[in-house]
């Protein structure tokens, strides 16, 4: 079919009469639909026809005024050829091109000079979080490959987990042949790691708030019997009263043998007028050892000391779950074999009363540790019925533990009944001045005695090279002594401007920790069903664990901001070991790798606190995943206890997904003042009826 053709003003033909008019305008008519119609069919099939600005295009210039007659400029287009639709289309797709191309050009030389200027930072940290990202990524890889699922919720351990203690299996070691009391050893090496959540026995309730549950416990949250209560052992045993639900202890007991009237005695053997006076007399942290159930430290609390309690571990009974379930610094610990992950010159003073240990024992190696841990000046305080010693084998032992004191420089000041105190000297001189040869010899300047973490016990004095060799009479009195003064700041190699920042830094993140905290602890738990309303100040924190203390920041926050709690400050062994600065700032803490279980029992702390833990722990890849720290924060921490973890972005966001798996009450807060880092606070619920693994 042959196109139509399209006229323009000048071809217009008149007719000479009206029929061939109608016939002619007819035919028009008829032909032009026609070409209409192809036109239409070509535009719409033509692959590369921009249909809307062409119709729109078409629509404005396509109509004449005349109604019948039609414009050249647009018939020049309408009637064209596919060719030129071609035409048109290409030159409008290269013209959108070259627009493109200008504005791309135009915005990366800007983006450019940009970076050039003041993006450099921004570089730096979006760089350092794809690092950390890709550290996720291969953690994640390496659940996947170990078969266990991203999504998947942590399952809850047996009934026979809900006080276990990973670390310390008696029946285990001697099983591998560990006898002679190493069969109470930490071994970790042969932990296999539980992945599953703890629950609290039957009938848990939680603790009493500070200073009620200083005095009075429930007989459910503890594993002890009514004849483990009343049997004889330790004199801070005897001071407890058993009923059916709950365990009072009677530390400000007026009878003979209190605890009220024993630190008295203690103070006065000393040369002070009473306990209060211990401060005054460079006293203010002391371990006590086989500590009972922590009446002794309880009754000194009053007195601004703070007492760590040490005890081996016990199946049942225990000590030291029962010294932290009445809101008191405690951890398991023994003298048998290893040495303690404390510093060297750590306590003012070390306690045993009827502790079970035998000084006499091993060469007096015992006493060698004891003597590594006391700050020059320190007191060390023995209550033992060996000291009246009747018996030809118990004077025998006696003797020996006398010239051992004093051979390693302690000078016994006073004994009276059952109790003897030595005070360990504050003088070098005094181990050169012994006779020659005489045993036992000093440590070289090589020796390591900061980072202590349960190596084998020495048999010779430690710490005698050490610049941190101050006597507890020259030290700044507490509180001054937790601000370190310029000369012994230098020890650690820090400027006092270095740490008047980091604790004005902590100061300011405390206060934002408590406005975060506060409006949920205290306005959803000031009150209970049953209680009756508490006068304030409500104090729903006791036991606080901070997981990577640095210079022992926020427990200095928590002190200033008048908060009535004690601090476990962990230092990792993966990290720079600022625990000596810790010790004698007068706080209490301790050596800890995080990818082992810590040595307590379930149920310890009310807040956990970790703060570029999770950064740092990016080093230990390959020996334990952030799962298996996740697990065992949720086994330290008490139900309804509260998780604080300030990190990175990147980590923080996985924390989030894996706290999530362990069912706690999660939340992210991204900081005001420091944009790199978020906050994710959790809280972890109180289960009572859930279904157990097999």
């Amino acid at each position: 079919m042959s196109r139509p053709l399209h006229r323009g003003v000048s071809g217009v033909r008149i007719p000479d009469s009206s029929h061939e008019l109608r016939d002619s305008q007819s035919k028009d008519k008829a032909e032009k639909e026609d070409s209409d119609r192809r036109a239409s069919s070509d535009h719409i099939h033509s692959p590369l026809a921009l249909r809307l600005p062409l119709r729109l295009f078409l629509a404005d210039n396509s109509q004449s005024k005349y109604g019948n007659s039609e414009n050249c400029f647009a018939d020049s287009f309408i009637a064209g050829t596919p060719r030129n639709r071609f035409k048109l289309t290409m030159l409008l797709l290269k013209s959108s091109l070259l627009f493109i191309v200008v504005l791309a050009l135009t915005g990366s030389f800007w983006w450019t000079i940009l970076i050039s200027s003041s993006s450099r930072g921004h570089i730096y940290h979006g760089y350092r979080r794809l690092q950390e990202k890709l550290v996720l990524d291969l953690l994640d890889i390496g659940e996947f490959s170990s078969g266990t699922s991203k999504f998947k919720e942590i399952e809850f351990c047996s009934q026979e987990f809900e006080n276990h203690v990973p670390c310390f299996n008696v029946s285990k070691n001697l099983a591998l042949g560990y006898s002679d009391d190493n069969e109470l050893d930490r071994q970790c090496e042969h932990e296999l790691k539980q992945n599953c959540l703890i629950l609290p026995p039957a009938k848990y309730k939680i603790p009493l708030r500070w200073p009620t549950g200083r005095d009075v416990i429930w007989v459910a949250n503890v594993k002890i019997t009514a004849q483990e209560v009343l049997s004889s052992g330790s004199l801070t045993k005897r001071m407890m009263m058993l009923d059916e639900e709950q365990i009072s202890f009677r530390s400000a007991s007026l009878m003979f043998d209190g605890v009220e009237d024993y630190s008295h005695q203690i103070a006065e053997m000393i040369g002070l007028r009473n306990e209060s006076n211990f401060i005054q007399a460079g006293v203010r942290t002391i371990l006590d050892i086989g500590c009972g159930y922590g009446s002794f430290g309880a009754h000194l609390f009053n007195s601004h000391l703070l007492t760590m309690c040490i005890a081996d571990y016990e199946p049942s009974g225990s000590q030291v779950q029962l010294t932290l379930e009445r809101g008191l610094p405690a951890m398991v610990a023994s003298f048998t074999s290893k040495q303690l992950p404390y510093p060297s010159l750590s306590f003012d003073m070390l306690h045993c009363a009827r502790c079970g240990i035998d000084w006499d024992q091993k060469d007096g190696t015992l006493l060698i540790e004891a003597d590594r841990l006391l700050k020059p000046g320190g007191y060390f305080v023995w209550t033992s019925p060996l000291s009246n010693a009747r018996s030809k084998e118990n004077q025998k032992r006696w003797n020996f533990v006398h010239d051992f004191t004093e051979n390693i420089c302690w000078e016994m000041l006073s004994q009276q009944d059952e109790t003897v105190i030595w005070k360990k000297t504050n003088k070098r001189n005094c181990y050169n001045s012994r006779n020659s040869g005489a045993a036992p010899p000093l440590c070289g300047k090589g020796y390591d005695v900061e980072s202590p973490y349960y190596r084998e016990l020495q048999n010779c004095i430690g710490g005698t090279h050490s610049s941190r060799w101050i006597s507890i009479d020259e030290r700044a009195t507490w509180p001054s002594r937790a601000n370190l003064n310029n000369k012994e700041l230098a020890t650690y190699g820090l400027q006092p401007e270095e740490f008047a920042e980091e604790s004005e830094t902590w100061r300011r993140v405390f206060r934002n920790y408590w406005s975060l905290l506060s409006p949920v602890i205290f306005s959803d738990h000031p009150k209970r069903p049953g209680e009756e309303d508490p006068s304030p100040p409500y104090n729903m924190l006791r036991n606080v664990l901070d997981m990577n203390a640095h210079f022992g920041g926020f427990n200095w926050a928590l002190l200033q901001a008048g908060k009535s709690v004690w601090v476990m400050n962990v230092v990792p062994t993966s990290g720079p070991n600022y625990l000596p600065l810790i010790q004698d700032r007068g706080f209490v803490g301790v050596l800890h790798d995080w990818c082992e279980a810590f040595p307590t029992y379930p149920r310890t702390y009310d807040l956990v606190h970790a703060a570029g833990l999770l950064s740092l722990q990016n080093s230990q890849l390959g020996r334990c995943t952030m799962l298996d720290l996740f697990t065992e924060i949720d086994r330290l921490l008490r139900p309804e206890g509260w998780i604080i973890i300030r990190d990175t972005a990147p980590l923080i966001e996985s924390a989030r997904a894996l706290a999530t798996r362990l069912k706690w009450d999660a939340r992210v807060v991204e900081l005001e003042s420091d944009n790199d880092h978020l906050l994710l606070i959790c809280q972890k619920p109180f289960f009572k009826t859930v279904k157990l693994i097999n």
